[in-house]
């Protein structure tokens, strides 16, 4: 009989979203014949070998996570996989269908389950939070991975910024991942990325702006992430203090809302009180129209004292 063991196992199946491993049901008291049965009566399924799940539909996402990293046994969620299973925001979310991604031994010769795409590691022990259900590859791993596999330049920023501005990842454990790793694609790049990240960059558009349209053109070094509370705790993007000049940069792709508007334009008064002026930007200031923006902000801070002189970018002559 098989239904006490089934009882222990209810719990555990609750534990790996209704995901099993024959060893697992082995250590509970089931012998292959006792498996055999449940497989039969289709109170368990086969997703992968050795793999079961406890219903007969369609698999959920985390369900297909589990059975991977069951599957590869010892294992954990890698890459673009570790990213959505901890995003809470993306619980709710279709499978897309794209394989798992797990990350096991270096050392381990594997047959790659349907579905899945493996990863190794040589510090698989130390790179993996094993606490966490299903295991997966820690914050630091993942998002270097994903910006050095990233199709594009700005696409790998865009993980390493929104893995920081999320709070998932900070720029200092990134450093010291990247020290740790004798290789990696992009690494001068990232390694300039994760300093500017350090240095106060918390999205794509303020890391665009300090590459593209500050050093770039010469433009004097602002201060980031400026704190102010003037009406509740709030930060400015960009503040070149001495000279009284804010850039505050808007990377919304949706920024119609009456509210959102309203609350902007309370900040920009707020500042011309103080007689700071605030300059509001946009991705076409950014990237493409970046020395145009470079002219415009040398020429408003040159109104306000500096001395310096905006120079062309090696893409363009600014002015021309």
């Amino acid at each position: 009989m098989v239904d006490a063991p089934l009882r222990r196992l209810a719990p555990l199946l609750a534990m790996q979203s209704g995901v099993v491993r024959r060893a697992q049901l082995r250590e509970l008291g089931l012998a292959d014949h006792d498996v055999a049965r449940l497989v039969r009566r289709r109170a368990l399924v086969r997703v992968h070998p050795g793999v079961y799940v406890d219903h007969t539909g369609p698999l959920s996402w985390e369900q297909r996570a589990w059975a991977a990293v069951l599957a590869c046994w010892p294992a954990a969620l890698a890459g673009g996989s570790a990213q959505r299973s901890g995003d809470h925001r993306r619980k709710g979310y279709a499978d897309d269908g794209t394989p798992v991604e797990v990350l096991v031994d270096w050392s381990r010769s594997l047959r790659r389950p349907s579905g899945v795409r493996v990863r190794r590691s040589r510090h698989l022990r130390r790179e993996v939070d094993w606490s966490l259900l299903p295991p997966r590859q820690r914050s630091r791993g993942w998002v270097l991975d994903l910006a050095a596999e990233a199709p594009t330049d700005l696409e790998a920023v865009a993980v390493i910024a929104d893995a920081v501005g999320d709070r998932r990842v900070r720029p200092a454990d990134l450093r010291a991942a990247l020290a740790e790793r004798s290789r990696i694609g992009r690494r001068r790049f990232l390694e300039a990325v994760v300093a500017d990240a350090e240095a106060g960059t918390c999205s794509v558009l303020e890391h665009g702006y300090l590459q593209r349209v500050e050093r770039a053109h010469g433009l004097p070094a602002a201060e980031r992430q400026v704190r102010s509370s003037v009406k509740g705790l709030l930060y400015r993007d960009v503040e070149y203090v001495r000279f009284r000049t804010i850039v505050e940069l808007d990377g919304r792709l949706n920024h119609t809302g009456i509210a959102n508007r309203d609350r902007d334009l309370e900040r920009d008064l707020d500042a011309a009180v103080d007689d700071r002026l605030t300059v509001r930007l946009g991705w076409g200031q950014v990237f493409g129209g970046e020395c145009r923006t470079a002219a415009r902000i040398g020429a408003i801070l040159a109104g306000r004292g500096w001395e310096g002189v905006v120079h062309p970018c090696p893409r363009c002559r600014v002015g021309s």
